[in-house]
C-alpha cells in the first residue's frame, strides 16, 4: 500500500444522538468509535443525531479515541450528514450501502469541498465502505479503487443477506467476505469484517469463533454493536505473545539467511521462503498497530 492506514481491530457503533452512550464511548476499550447516523437512528431523529454528532466527535476524540461517523446514503440525507460532521475530530466516514464506485467518488468530492472550506488538509478524512447488496459484488474492484480516500471495505452481513435472500450465518457469508477481502488486497486497502451476524452479542464464544474465521480470511478488524464484543475483537485480531516471539525470531533468521545468499531456510522444523516472510512482516505490523491503539494518549 502506498498509504499507511489505521489498522483498527475493533470499531464500536454508538448512536450519535444518545448522550449516555457517546459520553462513555472512550471507556469501552475499542480502537475506534463509529458515531452512527444511519441504522440505529429512527427517521424522526435524524436531525437530532446529525446536530449531536459534531459535539460528540469532538468530546470523544479529546480522550484520544479515533472517531468515525457512519452517514446515511448520499441520496438519503448523507450529504447533509457530511455538512454537519466534517472536522478534524472525525478521521473517517463510514459509507453504507455502497453499490457503485460513483457513490464513493461523489462523497469524496464533497469531502474535498468541505475540507477546503474549513481549512483542513484536503484528503485527511478517509472513507470506509460497507458492501451491503449482491449487486455490488461484480463491481468490487472498481469500488475499491474509486478514491485515494478509500481505506477499506467491509461486508454488511444483515443487509447483504437480505439482498441475497439468505440467512446471515458463516456458511453463507464466507464466500462474499472472501470476495471483499480479495478486492481489498488487490487495491491495497484494508479488509474488515467476519463471516457472521453482527447482531447477536449474547453468545460471545460463538462470536469469537466467527472472528477467528475472519482473521484466517485475512481481515484485520471488524465492527461491533455492543461493548461486550470489544474485548474479544481486540484479542482475536491481535497477534499472541507466542506468535510475536516466533515472528521476531523468524525475521532475525531471515536477515542472516539473506546475508548468506539463501533465498529459503529452515526454521524450527519448517522451510521458510518469501511468502512466509511476507506474512510474518504483516503480522508484526499488526502487532505494532495494536500496541499503538492501546497507548493512544489523550489529546
Amino acid at each position: 500500500m502506498s498509504r499507511v492506514f489505521p489498522m483498527w481491530r475493533s470499531l464500536l457503533f454508538v448512536p450519535a444522538h444518545i448522550g449516555k452512550f457517546t459520553e462513555k464511548a472512550h471507556e469501552r476499550g475499542a480502537d475506534a468509535c463509529i458515531l452512527d447516523l444511519e441504522d440505529s437512528v429512527a427517521p424522526g431523529q435524524k436531525k437530532q443525531a446529525r446536530d449531536a454528532a459534531g459535539r460528540a466527535a469532538k468530546n470523544i476524540s479529546s480522550h484520544g479515541l479515533e472517531v468515525l461517523v457512519r452517514i446515511n446514503a448520499p441520496d438519503g440525507g448523507g450529504l447533509l450528514d457530511l455538512q454537519a460532521i466534517v472536522s478534524p475530530s472525525v478521521c473517517a466516514v463510514v459509507l453504507p450501502k455502497v453499490a457503485s464506485a460513483e457513490v464513493v467518488r461523489q462523497v469524496a468530492l464533497q469531502l474535498d469541498r468541505l475540507e477546503a472550506e474549513r481549512g483542513m488538509v484536503v484528503g485527511q478524512t478517509l472513507i470506509l465502505a460497507q458492501i451491503e447488496d449482491v449487486a455490488a459484488l461484480p463491481l468490487l474492484d472498481e469500488i475499491a479503487t474509486a478514491s485515494p480516500r478509500l481505506m477499506g471495505m467491509s461486508l454488511g452481513p444483515e443487509d447483504f443477506s437480505v439482498s441475497a435472500g439468505m440467512e446471515p450465518v458463516p456458511e453463507t457469508l464466507l464466500w462474499p467476505n472472501q470476495q471483499v477481502a480479495f478486492a481489498c488486497r488487490r487495491a491495497g486497502i484494508l479488509p474488515f469484517g467476519f463471516p457472521g451476524s453482527i447482531a447477536d452479542f449474547s453468545d460471545i464464544p460463538r462470536f469469537r469463533q466467527t472472528l477467528v474465521l475472519g482473521r484466517q480470511l485475512g481481515m484485520i478488524g471488524a465492527f461491533c454493536i455492543h461493548p461486550e464484543q470489544v474485548a474479544v475483537l481486540n484479542e482475536v485480531f491481535s497477534p499472541s505473545a507466542a506468535e510475536v516471539e516466533y515472528t521476531v525470531a523468524l525475521l532475525a533468521e531471515h536477515v542472516c539467511a539473506e546475508a548468506e545468499g539463501r533465498g529459503a531456510f529452515a526454521f524450527r522444523g519448517k522451510m521458510i521462503d518469501a511468502p512466509v516472510v511476507a506474512r510474518a512482516r504483516e503480522l508484526l505490523t499488526r502487532h505494532m498497530s495494536a500496541i499503538h491503539c492501546q497507548r493512544l494518549p489523550a489529546k
